[in-house]
């Protein structure tokens, strides 16, 4: 089970990356305002479910 979170927390915290790095990148290049706060809305999301996981693999592991 452990080694699922595991995993699920890696993947978490590689969308979380993802979706700054999108977001940056549309803030860059001048794009849409509402497309940058959406993606930065969506980050956000994807942290707290990455935090959720840590913590759940952290509660696990002891």
């Amino acid at each position: 089970m452990s080694g699922f979170l595991t995993i699920l927390a890696v993947i978490a915290m590689a969308a979380t990356a993802l979706v700054l790095c999108l977001g940056l990148l549309n803030l860059m290049r001048g794009g849409p305002g509402n497309t940058s706060q959406k993606l930065m809305r969506m980050r956000i999301l994807f942290q707290a479910i990455a935090v959720v996981i840590l913590v759940a693999v952290l509660m696990l592991a002891r």
